[in-house]
């Protein structure tokens, strides 16, 4: 089964790609040179789809294994569309950008790159604690023992292809299953906590959405082990707030540094100060800024 999205006309899915292709630990997707196959969970049922640029600037979206209901293809749109950001409108922040000294080279250089998101909020909230005071690549380590060891997963052509743990399952888990991963206590006693959350119903992509970004904050932050720092990514990467971005980011601070040429990092004032022109569109300059690094 095959059909195609259109895409807006500052959209790259060669820089999107590129995004997605930053470890080969990752799992919960499989990438080509241009293409991308990903396994999701819709209505009960198992849909590897695969995604390829056309030329007449869409999407191609190929059901690898086998037909799906019109139900399933919408939901499966929707994911799509929420995982490369494909609804937001990037003219009003181009324009704001290329005005700018830090931004404006890197609009010209990035064209179309988008926020590749983690529509699921479990997933989402998991990934920047696992993150958390290591560097990416044992963070990606993590992610691929985590996955493999309780994630479903679904083998086709003799390939596998894998789905992030359900709150369900991980919720059930201990420092015994975890620490064996390398997973700090810190790590292992916050994940669980962060699926119990979601197991109960305590929270859900269904309970943030639509809410002011304080609000939604502080709903994620009565979890613990979720601070600000993990609740802003999170909101920046499940649901798009342009406003939601992680202050104390030392990506960010050196990303000003070196783009400012500084000899040291910057204040948090002093990168509140350089956020302000940016109002509305923190999320995405955030994007541009690691983006430099």
């Amino acid at each position: 089964m095959k059909f195609k999205i259109s895409l807006p006309n500052e959209f790259s899915f060669d820089l999107s790609l590129a995004f997605l292709k930053r470890s080969p630990k990752e799992l919960l997707h499989r990438y080509a040179e241009k293409s991308v196959r990903k396994l999701l969970r819709i209505d009960g049922n198992d849909v590897l789809f695969e995604l390829t640029a056309s030329r007449d600037h869409s999407l191609k979206v190929n059901i690898l294994n086998g037909p799906i209901s019109r139900s399933q293809k919408n939901e499966l749109v929707t994911y799509i569309k929420e995982w490369f950001d494909l609804d937001t409108d990037l003219k009003p922040f181009y324009a704001m950008a290329s005005k700018d000294r830090l931004l404006g080279s890197l609009i010209t250089k990035y064209y179309g790159y988008r926020i590749v998101g983690q529509p699921d909020l479990f997933e989402s909230l998991v990934w920047a604690v696992l993150g958390q005071q290591i560097n990416v690549q044992f963070a990606y380590t993590l992610k691929q023992r985590f996955v493999e060891k309780f994630g479903s997963k679904l083998i086709f052509e003799n390939e596998e292809y894998f789905m992030f743990p359900t709150p369900e399952t991980v919720g059930l888990l201990t420092d015994e299953h975890l620490l064996p991963l390398q997973f700090s206590r810190q790590k292992s006693k916050y994940t669980v906590l962060i699926a119990e959350a979601f197991a109960s119903k305590q929270i859900s992509k269904e309970k943030l959405t639509g809410l002011p970004l304080l609000q939604a904050k502080e709903l994620l932050m009565t979890i613990k082990g979720v601070g600000n720092w993990t609740a802003n990514y999170a909101l920046m990467k499940t649901f798009r707030y342009p406003d939601a971005f992680p202050l104390e980011d030392a990506g960010i601070h050196n990303a000003i540094k070196n783009l400012k040429k500084m000899d040291r990092k910057p204040t948090l004032e002093e990168v509140r100060k350089v956020f302000k022109k940016y109002k509305g569109w923190e999320a995405y300059a955030t994007l541009y800024l690691w983006k430099s690094l």
